[in-house]
């Protein structure tokens, strides 16, 4: 321990955590905040990082700093506060109890502390001693705080280039989609055009790859492919995970294409597809050294909170997805050969890739018609003189989208507890439309061979503007993941706002 030579004095704000009182030089204090209503569980984190939230277009990592020298030490409460430590380009949040002062501080009353290489007590930098030596306050290091291994590291975005960069994206409007989900606590995001199909979880076999990752595998359109437990994939120390809270109903498999080879990942649900532009993904923490590649950002909204967006390609090690492919398919061959002759005969046919939805029955509309998909929102304001089947108008991030209800418009019978439904935002020109369905299904990849025109006797000739009489196409799936024969009724959306277009002036007379 050895007393500081300079003769200036330096100003620090103090803190209180438990017992203890803690200090930050105050050019490192960006703020003090409350602890926010929502707080994000990052996976892979070590215990004493709590989360992460979003403040003013930042990522903020949460660290509890009892928990750096306890990990037992209780986690946070509403009652905590936060204060923001930004120090070079780099802002973490640290927990406390309470705020305290704004200490200016002689050279005489502070002393600094050195420790063996790689101590976490490295992040105490030295004291404070106030009222003759009564008074003693903890100063943090700044520098080994952002530091320390595996707590995250937000760098600034802000460079002139980087600014330049995403204005050039924002001015080229050029937007992506990702399809969001959970697993475990967290949600999580894929992009479009990393998955290959999502489906309802079939029977999984047993496999002797086998582990706490790999569940087993199913056979998808012909081929054998591993099933890995997204949720387990992310737990640091691979223990088991309590799976109660979500149904066989409500799990998907998503089917992710990894250059040569196919893994499905199992998620507790899948959300929403998410349309988002460039510089809306904001840098998310470093959050520990396994797996840190496959995290791209975050994405956060009101309506869908924060979504940690994913790189698909970089989920499994390379070495991870071979012994999968090569595994299952040496193990049981049997299973990737044809069951006839007929399907042997490769088809050069176009395929289009599919959102199937319900609404009473099972309807598929071709991805590229809906710009995303959205959670029923009570935000829907309805204006006098509006039609029975529109629900009215939602400001979804300034843009106004006109709510139609699908169930009354078609005469349908309103669900007495409809348990999620899900808006399609579709798009004709300038204007928005919302379709409210009863829930989401999967994304599928079909043969454009397997689409068919619909026979006539689906429709209803006594009706004048009924679903089934719009239903012009059918798709007919026999080689479905789950083993059961399908026909779904594909849905147009530029026909439906056509026929919207024949009843406006039916109305106005």
């Amino acid at each position: 321990m050895a007393n500081l030579e300079s003769n200036a004095t330096e100003l620090f704000g103090s803190f209180v955590l438990g017992d203890d009182e803690f200090a930050l030089p105050a050019s490192t204090i960006r703020e003090v905040v409350n602890f926010p209503d929502k707080i994000s569980a990052l996976p892979l984190a070590p215990p004493f990082l709590e989360g992460m939230f979003t403040l003013r277009g930042s990522v903020i990592p949460v660290v509890n700093l009892g928990r750096i020298f306890q990990p037992d030490a209780p986690r946070a409460e509403k009652s905590h506060k936060i204060a923001i430590l930004d120090f070079q380009h780099v802002q973490v949040g640290i927990l406390f109890h309470a705020t305290g002062e704004v200490l200016r501080v002689r050279p005489d009353q502070r002393t600094t502390l050195s420790y063996a290489s790689g101590s976490t007590q490295g992040v105490i930098a030295g004291t404070i001693l106030l009222d003759d030596g009564e008074r003693l306050i903890q100063v943090l290091n700044p520098a080994a705080l952002i530091s320390i291994e595996n707590v995250p590291q937000v760098l600034a975005l802000q460079s002139t280039c980087q600014k330049q960069q995403r204005h050039n994206f924002r001015t080229q409007a050029a937007r992506r989609r990702c399809v969001s989900f959970r697993a475990g606590p967290a949600a999580f995001a894929f992009e479009m055009g990393g998955i290959q199909e999502i489906i309802s979880v079939p029977e999984i076999h047993n496999s002797m790859l086998n582990s706490k990752l790999c569940l087993g595998r199913i056979n998808f359109r012909g081929s054998p492919i591993g099933v890995v437990d997204f949720a387990q994939l992310l737990t640091e120390n691979g223990a088991a995970r309590d799976t109660a809270e979500h149904t066989d109903a409500e799990r998907r498999i998503i089917v992710i294409r990894m250059d040569d080879a196919t893994v499905g990942f199992m998620v507790d649900t899948v959300d929403n597809i998410i349309h988002f532009a460039d510089d809306e993904v904001m840098p998310i923490p470093l959050l520990s050294k396994v797996r840190t590649d496959m995290f791209s950002g975050c994405i956060s909204r009101p309506e869908v909170g924060d979504v940690i967006l994913l790189d698909h390609q970089k989920i499994l090690s390379r070495s991870e997805i071979t012994d999968m492919r090569k595994g299952h398919a040496n193990l049981y061959p049997d299973e990737a050969k044809p069951k006839d002759g007929a399907a042997a005969v490769k088809r050069q046919s176009g395929r289009q890739v599919y959102i199937t939805f319900a609404l009473d029955a099972a309807y598929a509309v071709e991805i590229r018609q809906v710009r995303e998909i959205i959670d029923f929102s009570d935000a829907i304001t309805c204006p006098p003189g509006m039609p029975d089947y529109m629900r009215g108008v939602l400001n979804l991030r300034q843009q106004m989208v006109t709510v139609i209800d699908m169930r009354s418009l078609y005469g349908m019978p309103a669900l007495v507890a409809a348990p999620a439904p899900k808006i399609l935002v579709v798009e004709r020109g300038a204007d928005c439309y919302g379709l409210v369905v009863d829930a989401i299904d999967s994304i599928m990849t079909i043969d454009d061979s397997k689409r068919f025109a619909a026979p006539s006797l689906m429709r209803n000739p006594n009706a004048e503007h009924s679903l089934a009489n719009e239903m012009r196409e059918v798709i007919d799936i026999n080689d479905s993941p789950d083993g059961v024969r399908k026909t779904l009724r594909i849905f147009d959306c530029d026909r439906l706002l056509q026929s919207l277009d024949a009843l406006r002036p039916a109305q106005a007379a």
